[in-house]
């Protein structure tokens, strides 16, 4: 690797980041804080980055003092740890400044967090970003030290989404003509997500697929040198096709193995740990294994609405019960080893359950049939009898009412005004 090369990289940087325009995130960095972003794919990250980097420089810093390097970038083909200390080489010959350092992607790069420790040590402010989810493991952690925040990073939420669609949403905006805005731009919120790019594209299926495409052959099977290709798409595509139901891995190898493909419980294993690194995916654990010996199956969602859409048709109940667990998952499961997001089953169901908040929610697209609504609220009235709750929803698509039963009162609410509500 040449310092030539990275002395253009952090001029075209610069240029970069003078130039590019931004919808601001709703996202607070510390004042001097060193962070890791890391999240799936498109999610917005490098965006983060310049948003970042236009604030320290609005701030009064230098731009000359911004180093921003993509390691996708083919030009870095090849680099190794050994590589990185050439970047400040490349910077110092350069400017007589201290640098703030951009890194994205660095996960490309093994041993990068050994080189993000040095710099902390050495009182760099750094921010770097990644998808791949082990970049959040204890391992990393322990050799970054505490050094680094650690963020994990989605699409736009439906707010981000409004806004970057132009609308600021007024107090009162559910009683005006803000409301049918709200309505009109969920439509398709719902179907295809929240990707910031994709908001640039008519073809919004295509683009998706391509970047589904990007996902699994890069960050899944090219990463983790996978063999059975097949098996592993075909067990995405069956968790896609069960996204509301609690899935077994022993269950999902049978499923794999029904369609005439050859696999084994261990590998279906490995592949989910390989789609969940790579941010395409994320599970959640039945409440209810704390209490019996043997873990039981988990529930699987996809970390956006429109990677799920393009394996379904017609699956509008998928697709709501996937978008709330997105939501709660960012409020409540900011730490993996510390999670406070569940699903509870043991004789009953409720789709999403945070105990230390007392909190129950089932997912729903409609309780206008009675059949429906009556199962809904007997999962959460016999999960009360349990566990007191403080707070009951059931989340629908567009209906809205309160019911009172057995000393517990349900807000049934539609999903477009419950994700911009607090909860």
């Amino acid at each position: 690797m040449q310092k030539d090369v990275f002395k253009t990289l952090i001029k075209e940087g610069q240029e970069e980041i003078r130039n590019v325009e931004l919808q601001r995130r709703d996202f607070e960095f510390e004042q001097h804080g060193r962070y890791v972003l890391v999240g799936i794919r498109q999610a917005g990250k490098s965006y983060l980055l310049y948003q970042r980097a236009k604030q320290l420089v609005e701030n009064g810093h230098d731009l000359r003092e911004i180093v921003y390097v993509n390691f996708d970038d083919e030009r870095l083909l090849g680099m190794t740890a050994d590589d990185f200390d050439l970047i400040l080489q490349a910077y110092y010959t350069m400017f007589d400044l201290k640098p703030i350092l951009f890194f994205d992607e660095i996960q490309n790069i093994e041993g990068w967090e050994h080189f993000a420790r040095r710099l902390a040590n050495q009182k760099y402010q750094v921010f770097i970003t990644g998808s791949n989810a082990k970049m959040l493991s204890r391992d990393i952690a322990t050799t970054l030290g505490a050094r680094y925040f650690d963020q994990k990073v989605f699409p736009y939420s439906f707010r981000e989404y409004l806004g970057a669609n132009g609308i600021e949403l007024e107090n009162g905006w559910q009683y005006g003509k803000q409301k049918n805005q709200v309505q009109f731009f969920f439509t398709d919120y719902f179907k295809w997500g929240g990707f910031p790019e994709l908001l640039l594209f008519a073809g919004k299926r295509h683009w998706l697929n391509s970047l589904y495409e990007k996902i699994i052959l890069g960050d899944v099977i090219q990463r983790n040198n996978v063999k059975n290709e097949h098996a592993l798409r075909l067990a995405v595509k069956r968790l896609a096709e069960n996204v509301k139901q609690p899935t077994a891995y022993n269950r999902l190898a049978n499923m794999v193995k029904s369609a005439g493909v050859s696999t084994n419980t261990a590998s279906v294993i490995d592949y989910i740990r390989y789609v969940k690194e790579s941010c395409l995916m994320f599970t959640l654990d039945n409440f209810a294994s704390k209490f019996v010996e043997k873990e039981t199956a988990k529930k699987h969602y996809f970390t956006d609405n429109g990677l799920l859409s393009i394996f379904l048709i017609n699956e509008e109940a998928s697709l709501l019960e996937n978008l709330c667990a997105i939501h709660l998952y960012q409020i409540y499961n900011k730490d993996d080893d510390a999670p406070q997001l569940f699903y509870y089953n043991r004789n009953i169901e409720v789709d999403f359950f945070v105990p230390e908040k007392a909190l129950a929610i089932q997912a729903s697209y409609q309780i206008q049939d009675e059949e429906t609504r009556k199962r809904e609220v007997d999962a959460i009235v016999a999960l009360n009898k349990f566990f007191p709750l403080d707070k009951a929803y059931i989340i629908t698509y567009d209906e809205e009412e309160t019911i009172e039963t057995k000393g517990l009162t349900i807000e049934v609410l539609p999903i477009w005004k419950w994700l911009l509500g607090n909860d």
